[in-house]
Order: structure tokens, then C-alpha cells, then sequence
């Protein structure tokens, strides 16, 4: 099975490349300017931290507000989702050995992230500004919501005692159905890492299987997501492709370095600052426009 999914892994990241790489080498001009290396740090902060646990929405959305690398927010859902796929297609490749999930449990809820981030993608690329900045508000805060969940111990409990490994009938049907919605979610920047491992736990599965679920979900929703707002011209070329090359050192080093660290007062760092950033949000896109 580690098998299968590595090798779906693999053909993930080449097509991804393929596609990120033929729409920047056409724009290199409006990529290669300054500001580009403070990108590639975001980038490796950001997937760092994704790494140990934390996420890397949450955290390069912070490091994109507080650089002003991102004129345009209604590019944010399309820069994040960019931006991160070689690296979560990085992580799930590294981590394709721990997968101890029954496979048509597996197979099914991602394939339903997948079909969840296709759509999505199609109807995120349809609001404009004021609505991203609403949307990203609400994900900003349901993001703090659920890493307060995880910090304060809330999560690991709905996960004892369970020792599914599989689901079948009503509840692989809700796992499915689940998983769709999070997919969707997922392209308007709310992450599905937090939101993933409650709904495994809540179905009953091990912890053990929640890993895999919303890693592999991740790692093969996001090319999808990804060619939508590629296609669409919305995300931010600059900020994708540093904030990606930046990712990668950040991945390898967390992964062999750093497994262990420390990072409860980091986290709860991020939340405050998450829920800062998601109230300038909201203020933005709920406020009148000026009239003129």
C-alpha cells in the first residue's frame, strides 16, 4: 500500500512541477524581483513549522501580512495552496512508510478531498477581494480555534480509546462525505490537517490512521487545487515560487533535524497572532467601501 501511494506521490510532484514551472518560466520577468529572498524565508519558516505539526496556511499567511508580500488578497487561497503543494508532496513521500490504515477507508476519503478540491478551486477563483478577505478572516479563526483544540490536549482525547483501523457503511460514508468538504474547504485556505484528524477520531480510527488520511489527502488534493488557480492567473507567481523553493530546505531539515522540538509556546504564539490577523481581515472586508 506505501507502495502505491508513494508512487502516486511521485507522479503528484512531477505533474505539479511540470504545470508551476512552464507558467513561471513564461512570467520570470514579474518573478525575479526584490523582496524575492524575504519570500523563500516565509516559505521556509512556514513548512518548518508544517513539519512539526503546526501547519503552513496559518503561518505563511502571517509572514505574507507582515512583509506586504501580497498586493492583492484575493490571491491569497490560490498563493497558499500553490505555494505549499511541493512541499506537503514532499512530507507525505518521507512519511509514506507509517501508513497503517485499511485501504479502502484510505483510497476513498482522499480521492473525496481530491474531488472536494477540484470543485473548490472552480468556485474560490469566483469571489473577489472583499469576500477572500472574509473568507481567509473566517478560516484564520477556525485555524486558532482548532490549533487550541491540539495544544490544550482537546484532540488527543477524542482519538482514545479508538482502535478502528477501517471504516465501513454509515460511517466510511460520513468519512467520505467529510473529507469532500475539507478538500473544498482546503483551496480557501483553511487548512485540513486539525479538521481531518478530529473527523478520523470522531469516526472512531486510531490516531495511528489519521496520519495518513489527511498527509496522503493533502499531498494529492493540492496539484488539483493548484492547476485551477494556475490556470485562472489567481495566485501571486512571486510569492508561489520562492515561498515553494523556500519550503523544500525547511522540510528536510524539520524531518531530520528537529522531530522532536518543542513548539508548544510557538503555537500558541501563531494562535494569537492568527486571531489578530483574522480580525484586520474581517474588518477589511466587512467595512462600507469608501465612496468616491
Amino acid at each position: 500500500m506505501a507502495l502505491i501511494i508513494g508512487t502516486f506521490l511521485v507522479l503528484g510532484c512531477i505533474y505539479f512541477w511540470t504545470l508551476f514551472l512552464a507558467d513561471i518560466r513564461h512570467h520570470w520577468h514579474s518573478v525575479n524581483q526584490p523582496g524575492k529572498w524575504i519570500t523563500a524565508g516565509i516559505g521556509f519558516i512556514a513548512n518548518f513549522l508544517d513539519s512539526l505539526g503546526i501547519g503552513s496556511f496559518a503561518v505563511a499567511t502571517l509572514g505574507l501580512k507582515m512583509t506586504r508580500s501580497l498586493k492583492n488578497d484575493r490571491l491569497l487561497p490560490g498563493t497558499l495552496n500553490v505555494s505549499c503543494t511541493a512541499a506537503v508532496l514532499l512530507e507525505a513521500t518521507l512519511f509514506a512508510k507509517t501508513i497503517k490504515v485499511d485501504r479502502l477507508t484510505l483510497i476513498s476519503m482522499v480521492l473525496a478531498a481530491v474531488i472536494g478540491a477540484s470543485i473548490g478551486s472552480r468556485i474560490i477563483a469566483r469571489f473577489n477581494e472583499r469576500h477572500i478577505r472574509i473568507i481567509m478572516g473566517i478560516a484564520l479563526l477556525a485555524t486558532a480555534g482548532l490549533m487550541t483544540l491540539q495544544i490544550t490536549g482537546v484532540m488527543a482525547t477524542l482519538g482514545q480509546g479508538n482502535t478502528a483501523t477501517g471504516l465501513t457503511g454509515g460511517r466510511l460514508l460520513l468519512g467520505i462525505g467529510g473529507n469532500f468538504i475539507l478538500g473544498a474547504l482546503m483551496t480557501a485556505g483553511i487548512g485540513l490537517y486539525a479538521p481531518c484528524m478530529a473527523l478520523t477520531y470522531l469516526l472512531g480510527l486510531t490516531p495511528a490512521c489519521a496520519f495518513p488520511i489527511m498527509m496522503t489527502s493533502c499531498a494529492l488534493l493540492q496539484p488539483v487545487a493548484s492547476r485551477e488557480f494556475i490556470k485562472n492567473e489567481d495566485y501571486d507567481r512571486k510569492a508561489s515560487f520562492w515561498i515553494a523553493l523556500g519550503a523544500i530546505p525547511g522540510v528536510i531539515i524539520a524531518v531530520t533535524l528537529f522531530k522532536n522540538l518543542n513548539t508548544r509556546l510557538l503555537t500558541w504564539l501563531v494562535i494569537g497572532i492568527l486571531i489578530y490577523t483574522a480580525g484586520m481581515m474581517l474588518y477589511r472586508g466587512i467595512r462600507p467601501a469608501p465612496s468616491h
